[in-house]
Parts: C-alpha cells; sequence; structure tokens
C-alpha cells in the first residue's frame, strides 16, 4: 500500500527539515517532503522572495512523480503558508488537507484591527528595504515584531538570513482567496493577536483552529505536534475511503 504524501513549507527562518524538527518522524507513515522555498538555500546568495515561485515548487512536489500517485497533505507555517492557500486555490484537486501554522495571511485579514495595525507599522520599513542594509533591516525588523534587539550577524549562514529577511516580499500583498472545500487546521501559539486574528477570519470560513504553547512555533511543541499528526492522521483516512 503506498504511502500518502505530506508536504511541508517552510517560513522566513529554517529551512526544509531544519524547520520541522519534531515532524521529522511523519515520513514513518507517510511519504514527508521538506520543501525548500524560492531563495532558500544552505550556500546560494538569496533572491527576491515571489509568492508564484513558491505556489510552483509546492504544486510540483504535489504533481505525480512517476508512481501515477498525485496529490497529498501541505502544513506550512508562517509565510509558507501564502504559497499553501495559493497552491489549493489553483489546484485543489492536489491538496487533500491544509494545516497552517501562524498562517501570514495578512492580506486576507488586511482592514481588521489587528492585522491594520501591524501593517501600519511594518510598511513603512519595507517601503524603505532596497535602500538599508541587510543588517540593518533585520534589526528593524526584529525590534518592530518582537520589541527586542538582536546582535549583529556574524557567520556567513547568519549574514544570508539577514539578507533572505529583506528580499520577503510582505506578506499583505499576496493574492490570496479563500480555499473552497479543502479541509483546513489553523494552529496558532496563543500568543499575538495578529495570528489570532487570522485564525478566527478562517475559522469563520470552515476552518478548525487550536491552539498550543510555542510562541510563533507552536509546532515544535509535543501538544503542537499531536495536533498536527492527528488532523493529517484524520485526513489520511477521509482521503483513503474517498479513494
Amino acid at each position: 500500500m503506498f504511502k500518502q504524501r505530506v508536504v511541508f513549507v517552510h517560513g522566513a527562518g529554517s529551512f526544509g527539515a531544519a524547520a520541522w524538527p519534531r515532524q521529522h518522524g511523519v515520513a514513518l507513515s507517510y511519504d514527508a517532503l521538506f520543501l525548500r522555498r524560492h531563495g532558500f538555500d544552505p550556500v546560494a546568495e538569496p533572491i527576491e522572495s515571489s509568492f508564484e515561485e513558491d505556489t510552483r515548487i509546492l504544486l510540483d512536489s504535489l504533481g505525480d512523480d512517476g508512481s501515477g500517485i498525485a496529490g497529498g497533505h501541505v502544513v506550512a507555517h508562517a509565510q509558507g503558508a501564502i504559497a499553501a492557500m495559493m497552491a489549493a486555490v489553483e489546484r485543489p484537486d492536489l491538496v487533500y488537507s491544509l494545516t497552517l501554522v501562524e498562517p501570514a495571511c495578512l492580506s486576507l485579514t488586511a482592514e481588521l484591527p489587528a492585522t491594520a495595525a501591524h501593517i501600519g507599522l511594518m510598511q513603512p520599513l519595507f517601503n524603505v528595504r532596497h535602500q538599508l542594509s541587510d543588517e540593518d533591516f533585520q534589526r528593524e525588523f526584529v525590534r518592530r515584531v518582537y520589541a527586542t534587539d538582536l546582535q549583529q550577524p556574524v557567520t556567513a549562514e547568519e549574514k544570508r538570513s539577514a539578507r533572505r529577511l529583506r528580499l520577503q516580499a510582505p506578506s499583505w500583498e499576496a493574492p490570496l482567496h479563500i480555499v473552497p472545500g479543502v479541509p483546513t487546521l489553523v494552529l496558532t501559539g496563543g500568543w499575538e493577536p495578529l495570528y489570532e486574528e487570522i485564525a478566527g477570519y478562517l475559522r469563520e470560513t470552515g476552518a478548525l483552529h487550536r491552539t498550543a504553547a510555542g510562541g510563533h512555533r507552536p509546532h515544535d511543541s509535543p501538544e503542537g505536534d499531536r495536533i498536527i499528526r492527528s488532523f493529517i492522521n484524520d485526513s489520511s483516512r477521509v482521503q483513503a475511503r474517498a479513494s
């Protein structure tokens, strides 16, 4: 019996399998793929992000790999949730289920209070991001989002990480639409009104919303991991009966 596919899409920080340390064991029961979004490479210089290229990468990973099997479950964190939703709108036949962890889907809630306040705070910084150094942008980004200071990047990877952050397009510019008919779980950390507002909006459109400790990375907690795996398992059984 073939394994159903589960594709993991990272956010703006670590990428590939490193972004999902608690979820590696999913590969025991599923065909697990840990993607690298457009511009994320361990060696190559970062390049401008692209919602469309991220979506293409995800859809390619859900396509027929020669086995005659196409489609799978998608688990996405933060900015990765944008490509996940775009892929599900474009090809709902390939997306068995969506798990969106702290989704940065700000364009859906741009007119709601917490999201509007966040955009008002961050838009001036993104307006000048190409005039700032990577380090200056990263420092100011962290100050505005987390109200803390960040040490100057020293290693080559830390410097590449700072550049990747500066080259990420504002998430509120993503061309998002509600996904029709795809089972969706939204997992948040319960720490930030912005993400709870987005989760509330998605819940009103039919998504299941759960919270787990862990701040912006609730999937790193035992409870968050349990919630994700339980949802995938339930969705997998539904998909198997429908096949």
